[in-house]
């Protein structure tokens, strides 16, 4: 609705990091090529501008590459909001992205713009290495997009996605899912999207998708990414704006607990 519409706009006007010491909460997005990554990206954006934008270009010229946005508005001057966003390109198993890229990624040693190649890994002395990396260069929460109109996940992707989970969670990372593509997976939900956590359709689809990747139910949000529309739609973007909240607050708590880890030594 437009009140939670605008009450969750409020807080992502309002937000700031809890810790001075963090200038930005760094998402990084993963999942199966065309789950919807840069069309989230987008979306965020379009939301935040209150205007329909594509700047993360959602094609598949800009899909095997890593880039970074910074979302701003433009209320009388630029206001970059304190988050940003890294996509990191489709994990297919021989054209993707390679696990040991996307740890480093992790601990902030992979600079912004940074173009992943899949046949060896960035170390130290590279182009594109950050070998002294700041609580902000690294990543405060892991957000993996799938989507809820695919079949069963390929085992060799699911197999990367696990292996990229275990390394967030031995760093401590937060992690959370987002279901992408909903409107089109169920009728019900296609109609109106308010129906769609009563989908049962769309319960089982992330009961899979919580099993298969070992991310509780709560952790799994529903959203539809803006695709062919012109005009912004309230319930569409208190989807997205429910989603950002929960992926900002997960990293936010993380980076102030890493500062603080950090200021205790």
């Amino acid at each position: 609705s437009q009140e939670n519409k605008d009450e969750l706009l409020q807080y992502m006007k309002d937000f700031q990091p809890q810790n001075e010491e963090v200038k930005a909460i760094r998402v990084l997005l993963h999942g199966p090529v065309g789950a919807g990554k840069s069309s989230f990206i987008n979306s965020v954006n379009s939301v935040l501008q209150m205007r329909m934008t594509n700047e993360a270009l959602a094609s598949s010229t800009t899909s095997d590459q890593s880039f970074t946005i910074k979302v701003s508005t433009k209320e009388g001057k630029e206001n970059i909001y304190p988050f940003v966003f890294n996509d990191v390109m489709g994990l297919e198993e021989k054209t993707g992205v390679k696990e040991e890229d996307i740890k480093l990624a992790l601990k902030g040693h992979v600079k912004d713009g940074y173009k992943f190649n899949p046949v060896s890994s960035l170390s130290d002395g590279d182009h594109g290495y950050n070998s002294s990396p700041s609580i902000s260069d690294r990543v405060h929460v892991l957000v993996c997009i799938y989507d809820a109109n695919a079949s069963e996940m390929k085992e060799p992707v699911l197999q990367k996605m696990k292996k990229i989970r275990e390394a967030a969670s031995e760093l401590g990372i937060p992690q959370m899912a987002i279901l992408s593509h909903v409107d089109t997976a169920c009728g019900e939900t296609e109609k109106n999207l308010k129906n769609v956590y009563k989908s049962k359709h769309l319960k089982k689809k992330m009961g899979d998708f919580s099993s298969s990747l070992g991310i509780p139910m709560n952790c799994i949000l529903p959203v539809k990414n803006y695709s062919h529309e012109i005009q912004l739609n309230p319930d569409v973007d208190t989807l997205i704006l429910s989603a950002l909240r929960l992926m900002i607050d997960f990293g936010d708590d993380y980076a102030d607990k890493l500062v603080s880890l950090q200021n205790s030594v």
